[in-house]
C-alpha cells in the first residue's frame, strides 16, 4: 500500500493478456510461427528502449532502471528459447508457448523467500503481456477516457497488475490513485507510486472484475481500504480525510530537518533503505542520515549474465557520492537457490532453509569476491558499510572478514585504489543467532535487524502464503524479546543496532521500539517523516521502563498505552 487517499471515478485496464487462444499448428507452420514470436519480441524490447531513451526529465528515478530490467527479460534465453522449443516440439502457438515458459518462470520466482525478489515473478508477466499485446496488435491501456468520466472528477486506475512501461504511459494522465488484484508493498506499481506521491492499493484480488468504468470510488491507501460507489453521507466523511491527511502531510514537511530527538534528549538516528541507486537522491531530500539498507539483487536479477566488478562499482559508487560523507550500508547478494544466477533453474527442496544470501556466496566464491571488490572500491569515495546477511554460526562471520581481506589483497596486487573506510555488519534474522548474539557482536562492527525474516522464522509462518499468514505477528512476545536481547547484546558492547525491516517505517510501533531501546531505524524514504514525528513526541525512558515489564510478563504489548 502507498499512504494516501483519493476520491474518483474508475479507469479499468484492459483484460488480462494472458488470457489467450491455445491451439496447435500443422508442422509446415512451426518456423514461420518461430519467427512471429521473435518479432513480437523484438518489438517489444525496442518499444522498451524508445521508452528508455524518451525518459521525461521529470520521470520517477526508479522508471528507468525499471525498464531497462524489463528489456533485459526479453533479451533472456531462459525466456524466447524455451518458447520456441514449445513450439517445435509441441506445436503450441506463439502465445501459449510463451504464456507457458512464463508460467514456469514465474513459479520459480514465487518460490523464492525475499519478498523483493519473489514479487520480481509480477516482472515476467508483464514483459508477456508486452509481447502478447504486439502479437494482437492492441496497444490500447484504458478505455476511452470520455466515456469514463464526462466530469472533472480525478481518475483511478484500476488494473489486474501495471508494468514500468504502463505507468510511464499513465503518469501523463490525471490519475489520482492505482488499484491492482495483484502485486505487494515491492511490486513495481507500489515502488513507481510512491515514488510519485500517488496513492495505491495492491494484492485486492478480484477488484477489477468487482468495477465497472466511471464508478465513483474512494481509496485509502493507508488501510487498504477501497469503497465503490459510497453513500454521499460516506464520501464526504472521505472528503474531510483526504483534507486533514493533505494538511498533516503539510506540517510533516516542516520537519525534515529537524533533528529526531525524543523529549528526554535521546538522539535517533533515521536512514533510508533504497533498491536502486537512483533512490539515494529520495533517501536525502527525506532528510535521511545514511543508507541503512542498499539492496544490491537489483544488479544480478533478470539478466543473463553476472554484473562485472566495473559495473557493481560504479552502482555502489554512485550512492556513495551522492550521499556525500553519510554512511551507505550496501546488502551483499542476498539471494536463495531456489533460482541460480548462472541459468540453472533448478529449485531446492525447501528455498527458505536452503543455499541462500551468504551461504550462496560462500559456495561462489569468485561470484562474492568480485561484488566484495566493487565494495571495497567504493571507499574511496566515503563510508561504506558491508552487510551481510542470514548469518547463524561464527563460522560463517570468519569466512566472510576473510573473503573480505582476500578482496583487499588482490586489489593491492592490481593496484586499485580502495581505503580502511569501511565497517562489516551482519543481519539479525535468523532466531539462532539472536539467541547467541554475544560472539556476532564482539566480531562484528554493526548488526542490522531484518524483522521480515526473523519473525517468518520465528514463528515458522510464510508471510506469504495466503492459508497462514493471520498468524505472521510482529508483535509476539518472542519475537520482541529476540529483538531486545540484541539491542541489549549491542548497548553492552557499544556496537551500533538497526532494525532495517517493515517495523522500522512503522509508525504505529515506533513507540514500541524505542521501549526496547533502539536507536537507529532504517526505512523506505517516504515513512521517515511520521516516524520522526513520533520520536519528537516521545519519553524514551518511560518507554523502556512499559515495555521492559510487559516483556518481563511474557504480555503483547498494548501499543495504546505507550501514546
Amino acid at each position: 500500500m502507498v499512504k494516501g487517499y483519493a476520491i474518483g471515478r474508475a479507469a479499468i485496464m484492459g483484460a488480462a493478456a494472458l488470457e489467450v487462444n491455445h491451439y496447435r499448428i500443422q508442422d509446415d507452420d512451426v518456423e514461420a510461427e518461430c519467427q512471429r514470436l521473435q518479432r513480437a519480441i523484438e518489438v517489444a524490447a525496442q518499444e522498451l528502449q524508445t521508452l528508455i531513451d524518451t525518459l521525461p526529465a521529470d520521470a520517477p528515478l526508479e522508471m528507468g532502471p525499471l525498464l531497462e530490467v524489463h528489456r533485459l527479460l526479453l533479451e533472456d534465453p531462459m525466456l524466447s528459447q524455451q518458447a520456441g522449443e514449445f513450439i517445435r516440439e509441441r506445436h503450441y502457438n506463439a502465445e501459449w508457448a510463451l504464456t507457458t515458459q512464463g508460467q514456469i518462470l514465474a513459479e520459480q520466482f514465487l518460490a523464492m523467500e525475499d519478498d523483493y525478489l519473489r514479487e520480481r515473478g509480477a516482472d515476467i508477466r508483464q514483459v508477456i503481456e508486452r509481447v502478447l499485446r504486439v502479437l494482437s496488435g492492441s496497444t490500447s491501456l484504458l478505455t476511452n477516457l470520455e466515456s469514463v468520466n464526462d466530469s472533472n472528477d480525478p481518475l483511478i486506475v484500476v488494473a489486474r497488475d501495471i508494468s514500468p512501461g504502463d505507468m510511464l504511459r499513465l503518469r501523463e494522465g490525471r490519475f489520482a490513485a492505482f488499484l491492482t488484484d495483484l502485486g505487494g508493498p515491492t511490486s513495481h506499481t507500489a515502488i513507481v507510486a510512491r515514488s510519485m506521491n500517488v496513492p495505491a492499493v495492491v494484492a485486492l484480488g478480484h477488484l477489477r472484475s468487482l468495477v465497472r468504468d466511471g464508478d465513483m470510488l474512494v481509496a485509502d491507501g493507508s488501510s487498504g481500504v477501497v469503497l465503490v460507489n459510497p453513500s454521499p453521507k460516506v464520501l464526504a466523511e472521505y472528503r474531510e480525510r483526504q483534507a486533514d491527511y493533505l494538511r498533516e502531510r503539510k506540517e510533516l514537511e516542516s520537519l525534515r530537518d529537524a533533528p529526531a530527538v525524543t523529549l528526554d534528549g535521546f538522539n535517533i538516528k533515521l536512514e533510508a533503505n533504497i533498491e536502486l541507486p537512483e533512490e539515494a537522491q529520495m533517501a536525502l531530500d527525506a532528510g535521511a542520515e545514511g543508507i541503512g539498507l542498499f539492496r544490491s539483487e537489483f544488479l544480478f536479477m533478470g539478466r543473463p549474465d553476472l554484473p562485472t566488478e566495473e559495473e557493481q562499482y560504479l552502482a555502489y559508487a554512485a550512492v556513495v557520492k551522492t550521499m556525500a560523507g553519510k554512511p551507505v550500508t550496501i546488502r551483499t547478494l542476498d539471494i536463495g537457490s531456489d533460482k541460480t544466477l548462472d541459468g540453472d533453474a533448478t529449485v531446492a527442496t525447501n528455498p527458505a532453509l536452503g543455499l541462500r544470501a551468504i551461504r550462496y556466496c560462500l559456495a561462489k566464491p569468485e561470484l562474492f569476491a568480485t561484488q566484495l571488490r566493487a565494495l571495497l572500491r567504493a571507499t574511496v569515495h566515503g563510508h561504506v558499510r558491508i552487510l551481510i546477511p542470514m548469518i547463524s554460526h561464527m563460522h560463517e562471520v570468519r569466512a566472510a572478514l576473510q573473503a573480505i581481506e582476500a578482496a583487499g589483497r588482490e586489489l593491492n596486487a592490481r593496484g586499485v585504489p580502495y581505503t580502511r573506510n569501511y565497517s562489516v555488519g551482519a543481519m539479525v534474522e535468523i532466531p539462532a543467532m539472536a539467541i547467541a548474539i554475544e560472539p556476532f557482536v564482539e566480531a562484528l562492527d554493526f548488526l542490522s535487524i531484518g524483522t521480515n525474516d526473523l519473525i517468518q522464522y520465528t514463528l515458522a509462518i510464510d508471510r506469504g502464503d495466503a492459508d497462514v499468514s493471520s498468524l505472521y505477528d510482529p508483535m509476539h512476545p518472542a519475537v520482541l524479546r529476540l529483538i531486545a536481547h540484541t539491542i541489549n547484546a549491542g548497548e553492552r558492547a557499544g556496537k551500533p543496532v538497526a532494525v532495517c525491516g517493515e517495523m522500522a517505517g512503522d509508525a504505529r510501533v515506533t513507540r514500541m521500539l524505542l521501549g526496547l531501546g533502539l536507536k537507529e531505524f532504517s526505512m523506505h524514504p517516504q515513512q521517515l517523516l511520521d516516524v520522526k514525528k513520533e520520536i519528537r513526541q516521545a519519553h524514551s525512558n518511560a518507554l523502556r521502563v512499559k515495555v521492559a515489564a510487559a516483556l518481563n510478563r511474557a504480555q503483547r504489548i498494548d501499543l495504546s498505552d505507550l501514546s
